[in-house]
């Protein structure tokens, strides 16, 4: 503050939501992967499922870059 004259604050929130998207995809990742050693065969609507997932993800991604994006000094 003293060096530039200005404080940013950031509202950390999004990253959190992000966080927890990543936990969320990666916990399906792991449990159709340990089905498909088990079994030899994936389930069409489990594929369904992560691209959905990996699809908000993303979005959460994008979203939270274009906000930091925004930030002006």
């Amino acid at each position: 503050m003293s060096a530039h004259g200005y404080v940013v604050r950031l509202d950390l929130e999004d990253i959190r939501k992000l966080v927890f998207l990543l936990q969320n995809a990666t916990n399906n990742l792991n449990q159709i992967a340990k089905r498909a050693n088990e079994t030899r065969s994936v389930y069409e609507s489990d594929i369904q499922d992560l691209q959905a997932n990996y699809e908000r993800l993303w979005d959460s991604a994008d979203a939270i870059m274009r906000s930091l994006a925004n930030i002006r000094k």
